[in-house]
Parts: C-alpha cells; sequence; structure tokens
C-alpha cells in the first residue's frame, strides 16, 4: 500500500516545518524489538509521509517480521503543528484495536513525543498499553532513526523499538 506525495497540491505553510518527513522511508537493515514480556524480534518497516496541501501532514507506518515476512503492526494518522509553536501532535490509529494522541515538541529534525490520550476497542488485549513515547530523528547522512517506548499495565515505561530508515523516493 503506497502513500504518494500529492505532487499537485503544494505544501500548506503550516507544516513546512515537517518537510523533511515527507517521502517514503524503507527500514535499512531489519529493526530491534523487544518487551520484558515477549521474546526479542527483528522488523523491517516501511513509512509514507504526504500531504494533500492541507496543515496536516498524513502518514502510514508498515511493519513485517524480518525472517517471515508476516505483517505486524500498522499505524496510520496525520501530524499536525501548532501554529506559531514547536508543538506537535501525532493523532493515530493502529491495527490492534489502538487510538492514540502523542504530543510533543519538533527541534529542528527531531521529534519528541509522550501519549496523551489512549483509547482501545472494547476487546483489545490484554495488558493494555498504558504509555507510549516517540523520539524520531533525521540523522547526519540522511538516516532516519526512530525509537519507541512503551508502558504496559504493570510495565514501566520501557524500550520496546528501534529502527533506522533510508529515503527510497
Amino acid at each position: 500500500m503506497s502513500c504518494p506525495l500529492n505532487h499537485s497540491a503544494e505544501l500548506n505553510p503550516a507544516v513546512l516545518p515537517l518537510d523533511w518527513l515527507l517521502g517514503t522511508w524503507q527500514s535499512d537493515e531489519p529493526g530491534e524489538g523487544s518487551f520484558p514480556s515477549i521474546s526479542p524480534f527483528r522488523y523491517t518497516e516501511t513509512l509514507h509521509f504526504s500531504h494533500v496541501g492541507q496543515p496536516v501532514i498524513n502518514f502510514m507506518f508498515n511493519a513485517s517480521h524480518a525472517e517471515s515476512k508476516k505483517p505486524l503492526h500498522r499505524e496510520c494518522g496525520f501530524i499536525r503543528l501548532q501554529p506559531g509553536t514547536n508543538k506537535v501532535a501525532f493523532i493515530i490509529a493502529q491495527n490492534s484495536g489502538l487510538v492514540e494522541i502523542e504530543e510533543g515538541e519538533l527541534t529542528g529534525q527531531q521529534l519528541t513525543l509522550h501519549s496523551t490520550s489512549l483509547a482501545r476497542t472494547s476487546f483489545a488485549k490484554q495488558p493494555y498499553v498504558q504509555q507510549i513515547s516517540r523520539h524520531i530523528q533525521l540523522k547526519p547522512g540522511g538516516r532516519l532513526e526512530q525509537t519507541v517506548f512503551m508502558a504496559l499495565e504493570g510495565q514501566p515505561l520501557t524500550q520496546h523499538l528501534h529502527i533506522t530508515y533510508r529515503r527510497t523516493d
């Protein structure tokens, strides 16, 4: 599934500070996933960041198991900037039935986010996610790096995912 850039629409000035994200990114090596309650795993992921001229960036993240290629985690949503500030919000829907809002700051080409609101389907799998933090940064050399921290019921905020990507378009 792809989210091509809309080259016919001009990028809304409200999201110009996020233009470095636009495009398709593919993990250049498998990422590492772990958490105290699961076995460590390796995964690949494709990120699509696009726009249609509105004051938001659209995104879709698709992860697969590195060895079996079985689809894993899916996230899609929108990124908004509070006008006149460096405050940023991710509005995210996940294939697990979790919906979240993460808010934080944009500093140069670095995003630091923390969940402010979590909701889930009535039949979501337990233990429930209690908190998520995310750090996305464009590194020297053009690689994008993402680290995700997660807390579950009875488990403190712990690094869950770490991966780097290269732009493919």
